[in-house]
């Protein structure tokens, strides 16, 4: 090599150290290295600012599954439902909460994590959310004492705006200051509710992904109850009495076929813009179970994660299922995604198909020989001759104990009827 190749090269070689410099100069300090020491591994206290005044509770833990990735999971009472796999940049945390279309966005800030809850695609007002680690107390108590245990089941309404109450059925689990309860209203339960009573005041809360949801009220020794429901769209007030024998209309004589009908008729897509139909040859001389559904709605996910292994364990004895979405979106490429992600998440091996958006009256319009709809999810099962047996309105779920027990043993009381006639 001779002088001037040589005096070349070393040029090159110091020009690419000073650029080098100047690059990591230029990276500020507190960035420096922060995804390799910032581990958000642990449980941790989160706070939604739904109003000025009102902030929302919940509690989740981060840990790394057997994947190695870092998975959140959100905990209501005895529930742990899993919320997504964890993103990591240098100065911040993404979980995508695809179950509900939503995502957490947050900023790392020494121990504690600041940001938002927003929708994926970002439209809409996002809601203002803090994390502290290390924290497992839900909602900050000054350690007053419950007058009372106030455990027990309470017939309880709603009140709606245009002056027609809304009847539910309020069950409550007290363990010293601590509670854990539901509502149960016709188009669902509230799933799993956790805060705690001071006094005769209590609060509770519960998220796993789509909003905040938030109670809070008063029970009296004589066994009344009252108080609100609390979101950023306005509060909405209850109150009640404790009854034990409290129970909501009979959910199997709410929706029922037009005068004239005896089945449904209709074809709509799957995914890949196959058409499915009752009159398929698939569905011949089996028993099938239509469900009314969408990803969107937290009921219908406790009914996903009943029906999907109940399939599995059921589909050689003659049955089939279909699950007709209604989703917020109609685009292909949403749709797609929307039910895939569903379809993934409860293992789900049975039909699925889109009818239209989540409005009731364009489900009742789509599906004319229904007398009305009122509820996400609603459930038919129909027998081997093609015609319906049984609806259903709405789901009580695992949140509500024995009435979740009690709708399981009756669906295989129901089905079991129809594989033997």
């Amino acid at each position: 090599m001779n002088i001037k190749s040589l005096l070349f090269l070393l040029f090159a070689s110091v020009l690419s150290q000073n650029l080098q410099a100047q690059t990591q100069k230029k990276q500020p300090a507190q960035y420096a290295n922060l995804k390799s020491t910032f581990v958000p591994n642990g449980t941790w206290r989160g706070t939604f600012k739904i109003k000025p005044d009102v902030e929302v509770p919940f509690n989740f833990e981060i840990n790394a599954k057997n994947t190695g990735k870092a998975h959140l999971t959100f905990l209501n009472a005895e529930e742990r439902f899993d919320g997504g796999i964890v993103n990591q940049t240098t100065d911040s945390i993404f979980i995508k909460l695809d179950q509900f279309d939503n995502e957490l966005a947050f900023k790392i800030e020494g121990d504690s994590l600041v940001g938002v809850l927003r929708k994926q695609d970002q439209s809409g007002k996002p809601l203002t959310v803090v994390a502290s680690r290390g924290t497992n107390y839900r909602f900050k108590t000054t350690g007053k004492a419950p007058t009372a245990d106030f455990s027990g089941t309470y017939d309880v309404a709603f009140k709606s705006p245009n002056g027609k109450d809304e009847n539910a059925v309020g069950l409550f689990k007290q363990n010293g200051n601590k509670i854990t309860g539901t509502f149960l209203r016709v188009t669902g339960d509230s799933r799993y509710l956790e805060g705690i009573i001071e006094g005769n005041d209590f609060y509770l809360s519960s998220f796993i992904g789509s909003s905040p949801s938030y109670y809070k009220g008063t029970f009296s020794t004589d066994g009344t109850i009252k108080g609100e429901a609390v979101s950023a769209r306005g509060n909405i007030e209850f109150s009640g009495n404790q009854n034990q024998n409290a129970a909501l209309p009979d959910a199997y004589k709410l929706t029922f076929l037009k005068e004239g009908y005896k089945t449904l008729d209709f074809s709509f897509p799957d995914v890949n813009g196959k058409k499915i139909s009752l009159s398929d040859e698939k569905f011949k001389n089996k028993v099938v179970i239509l469900t009314i559904t969408g990803t969107w709605c937290p009921n219908c996910v406790d009914e996903a994660s009943f029906i999907a292994p109940w399939y599995k364990e059921n589909r050689n004895r003659g049955v089939e299922v279909i699950a007709i979405h209604y989703e917020r979106q109609l685009d292909s490429a949403y749709v797609k995604k929307a039910l895939t992600r569903f379809r993934e998440k409860f293992d789900i091996q049975y039909d699925q198909v889109i009818a239209g958006k989540p409005d009731k009256q364009l489900v009742a319009e789509s599906l004319p020989a229904l007398n009305n709809f009122l509820s996400f999810p609603t459930t038919i099962i129909i027998n081997k001759k093609g015609e319906v047996a049984q609806i259903h309105t709405g789901y009580s779920g695992p949140a509500t104990g024995k009435y979740y027990t009690d709708f399981v043993k009756e669906f295989n009381a129901e089905i079991n009827s129809l594989l033997e006639q």
